[in-house]
């Protein structure tokens, strides 16, 4: 992450853009400075970064204490949370505990952990060796506080559409 180039998100090279909003960088920083008051510990970034904008350097945590809010929060930024976990069990119960659910990127090669993920993860989306992307083809949508119906696809359009029921005696 310390690697990323921060900049503007016209340039090709840059891999990390603006947040939309000072009060959406403002509110990031204080998630992630609430988690380290807890005892969460920096492995890289951790602040706003040191150039005009709204700007947050990518960041990677560890040590979270899972009895703190924020550890349950979205984090909208370049933040990374690192979990250690004994087995793919422990790995699908630390993605269920939090009360989002819109999707989830898994990463192995055995075929029955990628059945596991699939069948197990509480989300709208679950993309195996690979980052989570919207594509129109596919439907896309949360589950829990992630929101509900999908958008996209032939189900998405069917979300924005009124059906109106017309039943005329004779």
């Amino acid at each position: 992450m310390a690697a990323l180039k921060v900049g503007d998100p016209m340039d090709d090279s840059t891999e990390i853009g603006p947040l939309a909003t000072e009060k959406l960088l403002q509110d990031l920083d204080g998630q992630v400075q609430r988690l380290v008051r807890a005892g969460a510990q920096v492995l890289t970034g951790g602040k706003r970064a040191s150039r005009s904008g709204n700007f947050y350097e990518p960041t990677v945590l560890v040590d979270i204490d899972r009895t703190d809010p924020a550890y349950r929060e979205e984090l909208f930024g370049p933040v990374a949370m690192l979990f250690s976990a004994g087995d793919v069990t422990e790995v699908i119960r630390i993605a269920n505990e939090t009360p989002f659910g819109l999707a989830a990127s898994a990463w192995t090669n055995d075929p029955a952990e990628q059945q596991q993920f699939i069948e197990e993860i509480e989300a709208g989306g679950v993309f195996i060796n690979k980052m989570v992307v919207s594509d129109p083809r596919l439907p896309f949508g949360g589950v829990k506080h992630s929101g509900y119906g999908r958008e996209l696809s032939g189900h998405g359009i069917r979300e924005f559409t009124n059906i109106k029921t017309v039943s005329i005696a004779a």
